[in-house]
Order: structure tokens, then C-alpha cells, then sequence
């Protein structure tokens, strides 16, 4: 076995990229920059000098790029192959949270993708190539230098595999075979590394695609679709991405047996696939605690046993309310999370006193409480993520500030402002999001919940 690059040599290169006359020297001259090229010292090593910006062009055609990245991926390993006489070609991606590499696509050697080959990172040939981050050349393959069955079963005799970076970080392996004594040598590993450049795009804009797909998919399929009717209360709800990235903020409201109403706004630390996958998470097995206790401050305890448990290394700030229709009386318990506001007729809007408790998954089983307000007739109790408020040039209590001025002046209007309370709860949403984001895009999610005490909702006292 041989790892590249060996020892650098001294001396002038006596490259002549420019030289070459024609269209392939003046398009490559860039990527001749990183890719050694033969010294020009005769007819010969001309031929050779062409054959080999030829190999380049064909690696980099500026056509594939009008190609989907799945089928950029498809046609670059045949030309992969044909530009290497090689007979197989594969790329493997690295899956982070196994540490292992994954078939991901192949030429010549499909069964690696079809039975869903994995390696460890660090063991056998590819695992090798991607923990040193360097190219390896094989010239014996056997059970004894691969992990992959697959590979001697084909009965190829000589591997070169490279690394694919993106962002500085390996994404995976790029290997070809041959099932001659086919001898790979150092042109042969600075073409591959440029063929694994290209195919290190391609991937990374299917993976962000794929992910942004399906992180999107699962916070749609996630957030409350209509909002429950309940009598004598108004909801109204917003989600926005921020810089069109889907996150880890959410918010749930939905009424329990007995008649009272779950608020819930929460936070995950992070963004993207990762993210979305612990919000859902989060959001359903705290519906199921909710079910289980009385106190939202026993909820969030279990929440967090349980995500510290589970998912250690996952964080996250979460508001959890119990709303009494009838009474007004709302029972919350804060995990680290932004204090909500309430405006009420007659008095200036504020943030209710909340004594925030460490958010889930940041310290180990801390003490929960839970504390009690009212949410007078007419008044409007506002829930949010820090999306909504949080500016890097100012400080949150300013954003908290015009949120609450925003209230104001929806319940200085009075109670009949817009008919009934279900309008309300919807014009202080679009009054919120005019105020604190209005027409600049949001930088990081926001999950905004508002709730509206009907003015006629009091339970007759007992006679």
C-alpha cells in the first residue's frame, strides 16, 4: 500500500501549461494550476501534455454542470473510469453520527450501493483514505487491506481512493478499481482528486437540498394545521424560516380532556435537518408528559430526563403553559425561555414574571417551578421565540419593548375591535410581525403564538 503525496521534489517544474497551443490550454489553465502536468521536452511529451488536458476537460466540462446533480454524478464516474482505465468507480459519503462511510453511488460495481455497503471510518481501504484525509493507493486487495467483501469478490487487483472535501471537511471517499495489475500513479491521483472536487459539489448541494427538503417537510407536518376552537378564546399563530433555512423553533397549543389549553413554544439549539428532527421529537414527547402530569414543571423535568437521556448533546428552551378558560388563570414553567407578554385594557403591556430555569438539556436534573398568572378579560398573552426579538445591535429587552407596544395599541382599541376575539388574536399576530420584522428577512427562526381572553369569558360564580 501507498499513500500519496510523496516527499515534494526540488527544482523547477518545467510546466508549460501556456505554451499548448489550442482551446484546452487557454479554458484549463486554472485547473492546471493545481494539477501537474508533464514538463514539455519533445513531440512526445506534447502528445502526452494533451492526453492529459484532454483527461482534464473531460473531468471538468463546463456541460455537466447543466445536468441535475444526480445525473452530474452518474456521468462524472464514467468519465471517472474512462479517463483512469479503470473498471469500477464509487463514492462513498460519511455518515457523521455512525462513523461510518456509506455506497452512495457506482459504476462497474453497483452491488455496493444495492446492498447498502458501510465502512468504518478508519478501518479497511476507504475508512482509511477518509481518517487520513489523504489519497491511498492499493496494489494488493485482499481481505487483509479491505473491509468490503464486495471489492475482492469483484476481483479487482488495484484501488486509488481519494478524499471528498467541503467546507475544509471530509464528506466521504471517491475510489476507483481496476481488475488488471493496473499500476495508479501520481497523474492518475491528481485527476481523481479533481474529479472528487467536482463530485464534492455536486454532493453537497444534493445533501443541503435534500436536508432543507425534508427539514421543511417535517416542520409542516409538525405544527398545529388549524388551531383549536375553544370557547371565549382567540388563537393565531406565525412560523418563518429564517434566511430560508428551516430550524428547531415550534410552537403547539391543543385542549386536554378536561378542558384546559396546552401553550407550548420551544426553541432547539441549531438548525436545518438536525434540528427539525429533535423539535419533533421534543414536541411529542412532551405532549405525551403533558398527558402524564398535572405542573408544567414535572413536564419539562421529564422532557429533559428524557432528551439528556436520549439525545445528549441536544439543547433547547421551551415555554410551556396550562390556560383555564373561564378563570383566566395560566400556570407556566419556563425552561430558559423568553418570558411572555401580556397587554391588558386599562394597564401597559408587560412580560410576565417569569423565573426561567435552566433550558432542556443544559444541566443535570435541575429544579423545575411552575408559577401562576391571570390573564384578565380582553387581554392579549403573546408567546414567541427569540427569532422575533433578538437584533445583534441592540439589546432583547429593546425587541421585547416594541412587542409590547404593538399590544398596546391593539387593546387600547377596546373590546370590540374587529367583531370578536378569533380577529384579534389574528391582528396582533400581523401587528407583531409588522413592527418587529416588517420588510427584512428574518436572520434565525421565529415561532410567534398569540392568545386573546374573550371580554365575556368568566365563569358565573358558584351560589
Amino acid at each position: 500500500m501507498l499513500k500519496w503525496p510523496p516527499a515534494p521534489s526540488s527544482g523547477e517544474s518545467g510546466y508549460r501549461v501556456t505554451r499548448y497551443p489550442g482551446r484546452c490550454a487557454r479554458r484549463f489553465v486554472g485547473y492546471a494550476a493545481g494539477v501537474a502536468l508533464p514538463p514539455v521536452t519533445g513531440p512526445d511529451a506534447r502528445g502526452t501534455l494533451a492526453s492529459h488536458l484532454h483527461d482534464i476537460e473531460a473531468l471538468a466540462d463546463a456541460a455537466l454542470s447543466r445536468l441535475d446533480e444526480q445525473r452530474l454524478l452518474a456521468a462524472l464516474l464514467e468519465r471517472v473510469k474512462t479517463v483512469l482505465r479503470a473498471d469500477t468507480a464509487t463514492v462513498l459519503l460519511l455518515d457523521r453520527s455512525a462513523s461510518q462511510l456509506v455506497a452512495a453511488a457506482a459504476s462497474g460495481i453497483e452491488e455496493e450501493v444495492r446492498q447498502g455497503t458501510r465502512v468504518p471510518l478508519g478501518a479497511g481501504f476507504a475508512g482509511r483514505v477518509a481518517a487520513s484525509r489523504q489519497p491511498v493507493i492499493l496494489t494488493t486487495v485482499d481481505h487483509t487491506t479491505v473491509r468490503n467483501p464486495l471489492l475482492v469478490d469483484r476481483g479487482i487487483r488495484s484501488l486509488l481512493g481519494v478524499p471528498l472535501f467541503a467546507g475544509g471537511k471530509v464528506i466521504g471517499v471517491l475510489h476507483v478499481g481496476s481488475l488488471s495489475s493496473r499500476a495508479f500513479g501520481p497523474g492518475d491521483v491528481e485527476l481523481l482528486q479533481l474529479a472528487a472536487d467536482r463530485a464534492a459539489l455536486a454532493l453537497q448541494t444534493m445533501m443541503s437540498q435534500d436536508d432543507a427538503r425534508a427539514a421543511l417537510a417535517l416542520h409542516r407536518s409538525l405544527l398545529p394545521g388549524d388551531l383549536p376552537r375553544v370557547p371565549g378564546v382567540g388563537l393565531a399563530a406565525r412560523y418563518v424560516a429564517g434566511s430560508g433555512n428551516v430550524g428547531g423553533d415550534w410552537y403547539d397549543v391543543f385542549p386536554l380532556p378536561e378542558g384546559k389549553l396546552c401553550v407550548v413554544v420551544g426553541d432547539v439549539a441549531g438548525s436545518g435537518l438536525a434540528a427539525a428532527v429533535i423539535m419533533g421529537r421534543m414536541r411529542s414527547t412532551l405532549r405525551a408528559y403533558i398527558l402524564q402530569a398535572a405542573d408544567p414543571a414535572a413536564a419539562l423535568r421529564m422532557l429533559d430526563r428524557k432528551i439528556q437521556y436520549f439525545e445528549p448533546g441536544a439543547m433547547a428552551t421551551v415555554l410551556y403553559g396550562l390556560y383555564t378558560p373561564g378563570t383566566g388563570e395560566f400556570a407556566f414553567s419556563s425552561a430558559g425561555h423568553l418570558p411572555p407578554v401580556l397587554a391588558a385594557p386599562g394597564h401597559p403591556a408587560g412580560v410576565l414574571p417569569v423565573q426561567p430555569d435552566p433550558p432542556i438539556g443544559a444541566a443535570d436534573d435541575p429544579q423545575r417551578r411552575s408559577a401562576t398568572a391571570l390573564i384578565p378579560p380582553g387581554a392579549l398573552l403573546c408567546c414567541y421565540t427569540d427569532g422575533l426579538v433578538e437584533r445583534r445591535d441592540e439589546a432583547i429587552d429593546a425587541g421585547i419593548g416594541r412587542v409590547a407596544a404593538a399590544l398596546d395599541q391593539l387593546t387600547a382599541a377596546g373590546p370590540g375591535h374587529g367583531g370578536d376575539s378569533a380577529p384579534l388574536a389574528e391582528d396582533a399576530c400581523a401587528a407583531v410581525m409588522r413592527a418587529l420584522v416588517g420588510n427584512t428577512p428574518a436572520r434565525d427562526d421565529i415561532a410567534l403564538l398569540t392568545l386573546h381572553r374573550q371580554p365575556g369569558d368568566v365563569t358565573p360564580a358558584a351560589s
